[in-house]
């Protein structure tokens, strides 16, 4: 967890379980009539006693494969289902308890569920919500023409929603969540189905949000892109348990021990079984090995590399997080 000071603690998750009974049902009349009767019920642990707290101006990424729990935990966060057992508070609220108080001080975005109306334009939807947030006339038109402009939705602020691309859709998803303020974010899946720029445009605004205006951000996302270039800590859920909490960059390190080399070199390359590395990619100018820091120093390698080379270029980095986190779903199956 982070270590930031405890006063600073914007959420706090102690023990929380959520379990759903599921009705059963056989093949068949007979079975749909045995179902009324006496129905089989089975029940499901979605969040399984997790416990974790974050600090205010934090950008965590919670995630894990589907059916993990994620956004079970996230719609316990914001109020809309009922835990088990097990208590939670954000921002000293508690959300099954406080909802509607609770409503003033988050935003929330479900990236397969809108908020926006969507045979009528953008602006009309503001207005509403500004109405329900009871924000003033002033305070609201300053904010509104500020998320606008760093939005760039001005283009589309009158045009139906169902003309709007994915990509503008989110935007202006962004500008409603963000309207009254909100200390804190809950994003599920916001980068589900955008092109490659438009995700590179919303990581870009999460990053500015939380820069510019102290936003404490909570996302979920199947993108490891999302997650290494926006988030500064991780923590990953596998069935409704947390099996891993920690900045990105200390993941990495004790999770894998392995580094890539990708090499450039002027002459044709040589055998590298004496190299003790693993060859990924090899051509006649290029090299991409795979180095077991346990077995292999870099310096070594590197070393041994300048000595049967001419190089012209090396780059030594980190194994896609894609692979650590696999690694790390693999020990707790």
């Amino acid at each position: 967890m982070s270590k930031k000071s405890v006063s600073n603690t914007v959420i706090s998750v102690s023990g929380l379980c959520k379990t759903f009974e599921l009705k059963k049902k056989e093949p068949g009349l007979k079975g749909s009539i045995k179902s009324i009767f006496s129905p089989k019920i089975s029940k499901v642990t979605a969040v399984d006693n997790i416990s974790f707290s974050i600090n205010k101006g934090e950008l965590v990424a919670l995630i894990g494969p589907n059916g993990a729990g994620k956004s079970t935990t996230l719609k316990i966060l914001t109020g809309i289902l009922f835990p088990s057992s097990g208590h939670a508070e954000i921002l000293g609220l508690v959300p099954w308890e406080n909802r509607k108080k609770l409503a003033y001080q988050i935003g929330t975005i479900f990236g397969q569920k809108s908020q926006l109306w969507y045979h009528l334009p953008p602006i009309d939807t503001f207005d509403l919500f500004a109405k329900i947030y009871d924000l003033e006339d002033t305070d609201y038109r300053k904010r509104l023409n500020y998320l606008v402009k760093v939005l760039g939705v001005t283009e589309f602020l009158n045009t139906p929603v169902r003309k709007l691309s994915l990509g503008q859709r989110i935007r202006a998803e962004l500008v409603a969540a963000l309207l009254h303020n909100p200390k804190v974010l809950f994003l599920d899946e916001p980068s589900i189905g955008l092109d490659i720029i438009a995700k590179k445009t919303l990581r870009d605004l999460i990053k500015k949000l939380n820069k510019e205006e102290g936003v404490t951000i909570i996302l979920t996302s199947h993108d490891v892109d999302d997650i290494e270039q926006v988030c500064e800590r991780v923590i990953i859920i596998n069935q409704g348990k947390i099996v891993h909490d920690s900045p990105i960059g200390e993941l990495k390190r004790n999770h894998l021990n392995k580094k890539i080399v990708q090499v450039m070199i002027e002459e044709s390359s040589k055998k590298l079984k004496q190299l003790g590395v693993k060859v990924l990619e090899s051509d006649k100018h290029s090299m991409k090995l795979e180095v077991n820091t346990n077995k292999v120093s870099i310096a070594k390698l590197v070393a041994s590399l300048m000595n049967k080379y001419k190089v012209t270029d090396l780059l030594i980095s980190d194994p896609p997080i894609e692979e650590i986190i696999e690694e790390i779903y693999t020990k707790e199956k």
